[in-house]
C-alpha cells in the first residue's frame, strides 16, 4: 500500500472525503496528532541556540529528538491505520450459512478487530507522549513561539479524542467482551488523564495571550 504520508494535501483531502474506506478517521487522527507534535517541535527548534534558553538547552534538544520520534511514529501510523482496515472490511463480507463459517468468520473477526483497534490505541498513546513534551516546550520553550505550543496541545487532544473513537467503534463490535472492555477502560484512562492536561496548557498559553 502507498503511504499515505507521501499523497499531496489535496489528494489526502480529497480521498478523505470521498466514498472510500481509506484513509478514515482513524489516520486522520494520526496525522493531527502528527501536526501538533511537530507543532511542539518547532517551539523548540526555535528556542535551541538562543542565548536566553541557554540553561534549558540541553532539555529542549530531548524534547526535540523525542519529539521527532513521536512525530515518524504518528505518520508511519497514518498508513498502518488503512492497512488494518482493509481485511476488517473483507472480514464483515465473511459467508455465514453453516456452522463452519460461523466459526470461522467469528475466529477472523476476532483477530482483525483485536488489529483495528491496536492502531488507533497506539495513535492515542503516542498523542499522550507528545502532550507531555508540549507542557515542557509550552512551559521552558521561546516565549515568541509559545502559541504554537498552545496549538499543538489543541491537536494532539483532537487526535487523542479521534482516535479513542476509532477504539469504541471497533470493541462495541467485539465478542470478547472482556477484552473489549479492558480496551475501552485503557482508552478511558488516557482521555480523562490527558484531555486535562492540554486544556491546562491552552489555557495557560491563553493567559500568557491576553
Amino acid at each position: 500500500m502507498e503511504k499515505m504520508t507521501e499523497k499531496t494535501c489535496e489528494t489526502f483531502l480529497a480521498e478523505l472525503a470521498s466514498q472510500s474506506a481509506v484513509p478514515g478517521g482513524g489516520g486522520a487522527s494520526a496525522l493531527v496528532g502528527a501536526v501538533g507534535t511537530a507543532l511542539g517541535n518547532m517551539v523548540g527548534s526555535l528556542t535551541v541556540g538562543k542565548k536566553k534558553y541557554a540553561v534549558v538547552e540541553e532539555e529542549i534538544q530531548a524534547l526535540n529528538a523525542r519529539a521527532q520520534e513521536i512525530r515518524l511514529a504518528l505518520e508511519a501510523l497514518v498508513t498502518k491505520d488503512a492497512e488494518v482496515f482493509e481485511p476488517l472490511s473483507k472480514a464483515y463480507s465473511l459467508p455465514k450459512s453453516t456452522p463452519e463459517e460461523v466459526a470461522y468468520r467469528e475466529e477472523v473477526m476476532a483477530k482483525v478487530l483485536k488489529e483495528a483497534c491496536d492502531v488507533p490505541m497506539e495513535i492515542m498513546e503516542q498523542c499522550c507522549e507528545a502532550l507531555e513534551l508540549i507542557e515542557e516546550y509550552s512551559e521552558k520553550g521561546s516565549v515568541m513561539a509559545v502559541s504554537d505550543a498552545g496549538c499543538g496541545a489543541v491537536f494532539c487532544k483532537a487526535a487523542l479524542q479521534a482516535a479513542s473513537l476509532n477504539v469504541f467503534i471497533n470493541t462495541k463490535s467485539m465478542k470478547d467482551r472482556g477484552l473489549a472492555l479492558a480496551l475501552n477502560e485503557k482508552a478511558l484512562r488516557m482521555l480523562e488523564e490527558y484531555c486535562p492536561r492540554a486544556d491546562i496548557v491552552f489555557e495557560a498559553v491563553t493567559a500568557k495571550l491576553s
